[in-house]
């Protein structure tokens, strides 16, 4: 018998969640060895050292064999025992590569998503229930502009207006180096160089949210629930707050999932620009030097990052609006 309702419609998820996760460790595999130049070749680049050295090394980092063979054994090593591999340029698991890294990327991400949702909710709320107003055409131009620019193209801009022209935050990094900080002062100067790449994540994502729940806001005002509300004598602000935006928020809840993607590659655009020491910078570095395994573990990561929020946005819809649990939407 075939599951129905609500946990029918969870594993359908799970099950496509799956499938993608799947797709994603194959490609990347298969992308990353296919770039140019050899890196074996790239790290020992020594004319002493003989044949049998150099295939010990081809050994030692699992690049011996066809591609298939290749990527049976990384399965094997990552399925049975969470292993993504040793790497090239490091000389070290790329697991411990990654978990030094993923913190600052982390709070880098939250920091951007919690300043983005509470202004670019609250600007877009305001924005819809005044439609036509000087306000609501002042905020949607600068919702434009800021959903318009490129992370990187805005890192650079705040990089030289903030740290070069007026030398009010620092340029790049994520403490001032030798400076002997500790406890709130180190806090606070990690704040400080936060600030510029938080925000040029943030202004991206301030006016994705302002767009969407601008947009879902107007809809819902036209709404007879929303009509019967103000006949009964409702404040203007308590029908937008109790009865308006409840239902307008449907739309951000997904947006946040499918938006997550898009933070991501503008998180990894500022990290390069602001040498903010996180996934961006590492995947960059690694990049430049052929380091696939660490590429492959910092795809693999962003990944399950994204597919587990679209997941778990999917699961939260489909409380918040029992239609899409029947059949296969």
């Amino acid at each position: 018998m075939a599951l129905k309702g609500y946990w029918g419609f969870v594993v359908r998820k799970i099950t496509a969640s799956l499938i993608i996760l799947f797709a994603i460790i194959s490609s990347t595999f298969v992308i990353f060895r296919m770039m140019p130049g050899d890196p074996v070749q790239l790290m020992f680049n020594d004319p002493r050292l003989s044949r049998q050295d150099m295939e010990l090394l081809y050994e030692r980092f699992g690049l011996t064999g066809s591609m298939w063979e290749q990527f049976v054994a990384y399965l094997r090593q990552l399925l049975l025992h969470g292993d993504l591999g040793m790497s090239f340029m490091q000389q070290r698991p790329v697991m411990d590569v990654l978990v030094s890294r993923i913190p600052q990327t982390v709070l880098l991400m939250v920091v951007a998503i919690i300043v983005a949702l509470l202004i670019g909710i609250s600007l877009g709320t305001i924005a819809g229930w005044r439609t036509g107003s000087r306000f609501d055409t002042a905020v949607i131009t600068g919702a434009l502009t800021m959903y318009g620019i490129p992370t990187f193209c805005m890192g650079i801009i705040l990089l030289l207006v903030f740290g070069v022209y007026l030398k009010v935050f620092p340029i790049g990094g994520y403490s001032s180096p030798v400076s002997g900080l500790t406890g709130f002062a180190y806090l606070l100067d990690v704040a400080r160089h936060l600030v510029l790449p938080a925000l040029a994540v943030t202004l991206w994502y301030i006016g994705a949210y302002i767009l969407i729940t601008r947009n879902s806001i107007h809809d819902v005002l036209d709404q007879d629930y929303i009509v019967l509300a103000r006949a009964k004598g409702l404040k203007e602000s308590t029908v937008i707050r109790k009865h308006g935006l409840r239902n307008a928020l449907l739309p951000v809840t997904t947006a946040t999932g499918l938006y997550l993607a898009h933070a991501l590659g503008g998180a990894v655009q500022a990290e390069v620009v602001f040498a903010w020491p996180g996934l961006g910078l590492l995947m960059y570095e690694s990049i430049i030097r052929r380091d696939y395994p660490v590429l492959q573990g910092a795809f693999l990561v962003m990944g399950i990052v994204i597919i587990v929020a679209n997941l778990l946005v999917d699961l939260v819809y489909g409380l918040l609006d029992p239609r899409i649990k029947v059949g296969g939407g």
